[in-house]
């Protein structure tokens, strides 16, 4: 026979076991993150490495949803209406038109913005203000637009001696920046002009052209599908032994002769931190417009020993990583 005290024992211990076995139960919630681009491919990687880092591993407490245009901007609106149809938990919106689209689709879900430069911010509407964004966007602006100036005179520093260079075209999405970049261009004595825009992954003929124009180099100019075809320009390029300056670092190290730009890594952290404190129950009206603090200047010497070219001591004692 079960004593009293025994009897009261067992029934306090199954009490408190009841609760955690309830808990135990219940299913883990999966975070579903839109993710909306306006190139062909999305970078996923180094996202969903970032997002590790903050806790937030694929496939198990977080998922992504992705829709890429395919460069085709006119798709953006119907791909963020999906999204926002799909009721995911935030939507990380990449470049202009896919934030633009994503906050024409909703103004309740989250939009976490990784923005490459364009139309003015505040003007445009899409936040009020950089300290206060007072709407559902927020995120990291990146600078990339502003820096195109600094890339030119890197470039002109580098490759003295050429008086021709080129832009490579990133169609409608060259904006106001070619105003400014004349204006270096001016100051260094070089002839500016603008390359024919791309087909879709084919920059041979592009880069054939501007060799036959007598370009002497090149400024890969910011835009999220250059960086996606980077490795197809690279070797363009390096086809027609023309010098270029690209935005990451990554590109540098695989093939281009400079890069400069803000550290890419920092920059996912940033974005992967906005994320999380929105799921967390932050209101993205109230978390700043972040900005990069870090930037990198990567050379490759291997690339310019390919040109024939010697970069100046200027350049390499202000690199970040020089390749050799």
């Amino acid at each position: 026979m079960i004593d009293r005290r025994s009897f009261l024992g067992a029934l306090v211990a199954g009490l408190i076991a009841l609760p955690r076995a309830g808990r135990a139960q219940q299913p883990r919630r999966i975070w579903r993150i839109g993710y909306l681009v306006p190139t062909r491919e999305a970078p996923t990687a180094p996202v969903i490495r970032a997002l590790g880092e903050v806790g937030y591993v694929d496939g198990q407490n977080v998922t992504l949803v992705v829709r890429t245009a395919a460069d085709d901007f006119a798709r953006l609106p119907t791909l963020a209406a999906e999204l926002a149809q799909a009721k995911v938990d935030i939507i990380l919106a990449v470049a202009p038109p896919a934030i633009r689209a994503a906050g024409q689709a909703t103004k309740t879900i989250p939009i976490v913005m990784a923005y490459w430069g364009g139309p003015d911010l505040i003007e445009s509407g899409t936040i009020v203000s950089f300290a206060r964004p007072g709407t559902n966007v927020t995120g990291v602006y990146m600078l990339a637009s502003e820096l195109e100036g600094k890339r030119l005179e890197l470039l002109i520093e580098a490759v003295p001696s050429a008086r021709r260079m080129a832009m490579l075209n990133p169609g409608s999405a060259q904006g106001e920046r070619l105003d400014e970049l004349r204006s270096v261009a001016a100051a260094g004595h070089i002839d500016l002009s603008v390359s024919a825009i791309p087909a879709s992954k084919d920059y041979l003929p592009v880069f054939e052209e501007m060799a036959r124009d007598r370009i002497e180099a090149v400024l890969v100019p910011s835009f999220p599908r250059f960086y996606v075809e980077r490795r197809e320009i690279i070797e363009a390029a390096a086809r027609y032994h023309l010098p270029a300056i690209y935005e990451w670092g990554d590109m540098a190290r695989v093939g281009g002769l400079l890069a400069y730009g803000p550290d890419s890594l920092e920059l996912n952290r940033l974005v992967a931190r906005y994320v999380d404190r929105i799921l967390k129950g932050a209101s993205p009206r109230d978390l700043p417009v972040a900005q990069p603090t870090k930037f990198e200047l990567v050379v490759n010497l291997r690339t310019a020993r390919a040109l024939n070219l010697v970069i100046p001591q200027s350049v390499l004692l202000r690199a970040d990583e020089v390749i050799p």
